[in-house]
C-alpha cells in the first residue's frame, strides 16, 4: 500500500488525472472503474481539461462505475448515471457503448442475474486496469457497508442509516433516498490491477486511519486494501491527521526513485 499525503484535493486531483493519462497513453483500451460523489469532481474535471488542451483521447477505453441507487430512473438528478453524464461522460469522448454502470431500474430476482452480467462484463473487458475509490466514514467502499464479505461480488445492498443520513444533501427530501442499491463487490474491486483511494476532509481521517493502519476486518472494509498488491492512497491534510505515521509516509513519497514519479 502506497500513502501519499499532498496539502489539498486539487493537487491530489491533479496527480491521478495524470496517472490515468499515462495510463491510457501506454493502453488506450484500458478499463477504469469510476466512483461517484463529491471526492472525484476535482479529478473529471482535470480528465476533461486533459482530453480537451492535451487531446487525451479515451475513444478505446472502457468504463465501469461501482454502484447505483435501486428504484431510481437513469435521469433522476441524483442518479450515478446522471452524475457521471453530467461531470464527465458528455465532455470527453468515451464511446457510449463502452459505458458501464448499474441499471438503478432492474427489479425482483431480475436484479440477481443482471449483477451476474455485470461481473461477466468486467471480465469480458479483460478485468480494471485501474479503479477510483472514495471511502465512507464509515469505511465503506463503493456501497460495501460494515461486515460486508472481503470476498463478495456484484449484488444487491441495503444502506446503513448512516449512509443514508451522510447522501441526504444529494436528494431534495429524505423519503426520497432509496434504502437499496447495486454495488460492485469488495472481492471485485480487489481485482483490479491498480486501486487508487482519494479522501479529503478531517470528516474521513478515522476511516483513513483504520483504512491504513488498523486490523483487517469486515466491520471496516476498507482495511482490505492492505492485502492489494498495487493500492495507493491519496490523502489531504486533514484526511491524514489521525494517521500514526503520517510523516514516514510523506519521508517515502519524496524519496521515491526519479523512474517512478510522475510528472
Amino acid at each position: 500500500m502506497e500513502v501519499i499525503i499532498q496539502s489539498d484535493a486539487s493537487t491530489i486531483s491533479l496527480y491521478v488525472a495524470r496517472l490515468i493519462r499515462d495510463l491510457v497513453r501506454r493502453k488506450p483500451n484500458a478499463t477504469l472503474g469510476l466512483a461517484t460523489g463529491s471526492t472525484p469532481l476535482l479529478l473529471y474535471r482535470e480528465l476533461i481539461r486533459l482530453h480537451r488542451e492535451e487531446k487525451l483521447d479515451f475513444g478505446s477505453v472502457t468504463t465501469f462505475n461501482l454502484d447505483e441507487y435501486l428504484g431510481l430512473a437513469s435521469d433522476h438528478p441524483a442518479s450515478y448515471n446522471h452524475f457521471m453524464r453530467e461531470n464527465l461522460f458528455k465532455h470527453i469522448n468515451v464511446a457510449p457503448a463502452n459505458i458501464h454502470i448499474p441499471d438503478g431500474q432492474i427489479e425482483g430476482a431480475e436484479v440477481l442475474d443482471y449483477c451476474r452480467r455485470y461481473e461477466e462484463e468486467i471480465r469480458d473487458a479483460g478485468g480494471i486496469d485501474l479503479q477510483i475509490l472514495g471511502i465512507g466514514s464509515d469505511g465503506h467502499i463503493g456501497f460495501n457497508e460494515p461486515t460486508s464479505a472481503l470476498t463478495s461480488r456484484t449484488r444487491i445492498k441495503t444502506l446503513t442509516e448512516r449512509t443514508l443520513q451522510d447522501n441526504a444533501p444529494f436528494f431534495a427530501r429524505p423519503d426520497e433516498i432509496p434504502h437499496h442499491v447495486i454495488t460492485m463487490g469488495v472481492g471485485t474491486i480487489m481485482e483490479a490491477r491498480h486501486i487508487v483511494l482519494l479522501a479529503f476532509g478531517e470528516r474521513k481521517a478515522r476511516a483513513v486511519a483504520e483504512t491504513i493502519e488498523g486490523p483487517i476486518s469486515a466491520l471496516f472494509p476498507s482495511t482490505i486494501l492492505q492485502m492489494h498488491p498495487q493500492a495507493t492512497l491519496l490523502l489531504d491534510k486533514a484526511a491524514a491527521s489521525k494517521l500514526q505515521r503520517r510523516d514516514y509516509y510523506r519521508w517515502v513519497f519524496d524519496h521515491k526513485p526519479e523512474w517512478q514519479q510522475i510528472s
